[in-house]
């Protein structure tokens, strides 16, 4: 940030009075601007005979690999309008949002990903703007070596597992940076 979006000054680092942390400051009208995490919110859209909806990815980052439908949450929603209207866009599916299933903390990009479980309403779906295509997948049949992000990774392979156990349990993870390399991902 460069410049106060309230006067046009410009900002600079500082700490301000009372805080912890260094945050932009307005040199003229000392209004302060956090920065606070994104918040990306999606789906586990089940169908009745266990398939999972997913998505192809028809932009960066992670063009053309698969993900569950998920994206950032806009201001005036709830975290379930936001996972219900990401597959919409994404998937153009209609879902019934069940319970919050899994929270990954990502603070080294600035993140929390919360996923849903959700139920499918219908078959009619297909590729919104954002997705190659959309398609639905058994457990044996889920593209694990081109799945787009570690948190969908994790949260499908304990999603299996729980279904498999007959319980599902919700899951707070914290991520740390990836290993680098040229697979490397969220």
């Amino acid at each position: 940030m460069k410049f106060c979006p309230e006067c046009g000054a410009p900002v600079e680092l500082r700490l301000p009075q009372d805080d912890n942390r260094e945050r932009h400051v307005c040199t003229v009208c000392s209004a302060i601007h956090y920065h606070n995490p994104k918040l990306i919110v999606g789906a586990i859209p089940e169908w009745e005979d266990g398939r999972i909806l997913l998505c192809r990815r028809a932009i960066e980052p992670r063009h053309g690999l698969w993900t569950l439908p998920a994206g950032f949450m806009e201001n005036g929603e709830t975290t379930a309008e936001a996972a219900a209207r990401e597959t919409l866009e994404e998937a153009h599916a209609r879902i019934a949002i069940g319970e919050l299933y899994s929270m990954h903390n990502l603070p080294y990009i600035n993140q929390v990903q919360l996923l849903y479980r959700a139920r499918l309403l219908d078959l009619d779906f297909s590729p919104g703007v954002e997705s190659l295509e959309v398609a639905l997948f058994e457990e044996r049949d889920i593209p694990w070596d081109t799945l787009a992000f570690r948190p969908v990774k994790y949260t499908l392979q304990r999603y299996f597992a729980d279904r498999k156990n007959g319980s599902f349990h919700f899951s707070n993870t914290d991520l740390t940076p990836p290993a680098p390399g040229p697979d490397k991902h969220v």
